[in-house]
């Protein structure tokens, strides 16, 4: 009951964006349901004064329901394409990564942004934006100052890509009969999940292509999640190290608190469906189940709108924006080349 009385409020603002932008997304699909509901909430989020009874519904929208969007996608994916698409594109996360992280780091040096906000924007365009952040706060022991400021850097280029990167891939001539070479695109280039949802969705709407390309653009996406996990610990190490040395205790850091346990939940939901189509069940039970996650997904993008506060990122962003840019761009350059040095377009 609590659960309902605390975001009941935020919830259902955010339905009455997402259910409006569903229908317009059918009718427009060449902009989607996920890209208008993102734009309607950075709108409205304008003109409303008070967004305290909100925010906590709000929250709760744009995180959970996003992980039960992703969790109920595993039904209908086959765990061998899951594993055989995860394979095809670590070495394109892995470039990705990489990239991030030497570009964040050479501009802490080169133009002096503080060095918790460049781990945090660097950790956040390279894995999974504020859930990356949220994990890595702690162990650095940024303050609430530093992480809003990442993560309000990450959302503003994660909007950006979910409305500039359909029509990219169309420029350069990704492949419109297969989701395939978008969706790798998508889940190593974007930064947070929310968007990468968005932008796969959209290039789904905008051919035809059911959800062939949220299911590679997810699956990816998931994969390179789960380098939150080394990053983290490897940042608790160094940490611990300096600590040490300075004559003070090291933070402890759980592996518990770091984990995305909804990859576990989307694993066992697609361990379901291939369990069920081996013996002989029609994949077509599982449609109206994806139906629902890509309404999740619409609901989950009128949150992420709503918190994106644009005046106010353009305010007092400056040098974060830079460095949030330069990451973003270098992520989606190396994607690029990657794929094409790979064949996949």
């Amino acid at each position: 009951m609590n659960l309902i009385k605390n975001n009941w409020k935020g919830t259902s603002l955010c339905l009455c964006i997402a259910v409006p932008s569903w229908f317009l997304g059918k009718q427009f699909p060449i902009i989607g349901g996920a890209v208008i509901a993102i734009l309607a909430g950075m709108i409205i989020t304008i003109f409303i004064k008070n967004k305290a009874p909100f925010e906590t519904g709000i929250k709760f929208t744009s995180k959970k329901i996003l992980q039960w969007a992703v969790i109920l996608l595993g039904f209908g994916l086959n765990l061998n394409v899951i594993l055989e698409t995860g394979k095809q594109s670590l070495p394109i996360i892995l470039s990705t990564i990489s990239a991030s992280l030497i570009i964040a780091f050479v501009l802490h040096k080169a133009i002096h942004i503080p060095g918790k906000i460049s781990t945090l924007i660097g950790v956040g365009s390279s894995i999974c934006g504020g859930s990356a952040i949220a994990a890595t706060a702690p162990v650095i022991d940024a303050d609430d100052e530093e992480v809003a400021q990442a993560i309000s850097v990450i959302f503003f280029f994660n909007v950006l890509a979910a409305l500039i990167f359909p029509t990219l891939g169309k420029l350069i001539g990704f492949s419109t009969v297969s989701g395939e070479a978008f969706g790798i695109f998508a889940g190593t280039a974007v930064n947070d999940t929310s968007s990468v949802t968005a932008a796969a969705s959209t290039w789904d709407n905008m051919w035809g292509l059911g959800s062939a390309t949220l299911d590679t653009a997810v699956t990816v996406k998931l994969t390179r999640t789960l380098a939150i996990i080394p990053i983290t610990l490897a940042l608790a190490f160094f940490r611990t190290q300096k600590e040490k040395a300075s004559g003070t205790e090291g933070k402890k850091v759980s592996l518990k608190q770091i984990f995305p346990m909804f990859i576990l939940y989307f694993i066992a939901a697609s361990v379901i469906t291939t369990v069920a189509v081996s013996c002989g069940v029609d994949s077509g039970i599982f449609s109206p189940v994806k139906e629902l996650s890509k309404f999740f997904i619409v609901l989950a993008m009128s949150a992420i709108g709503l918190n994106t506060d644009i005046i106010k990122l353009v305010r007092t962003g400056g040098k974060p924006i830079v460095m949030g840019f330069c990451c973003w761009t270098g992520i989606t350059a190396v994607s690029l080349t990657m794929q094409h040095i790979m064949g996949l377009w």
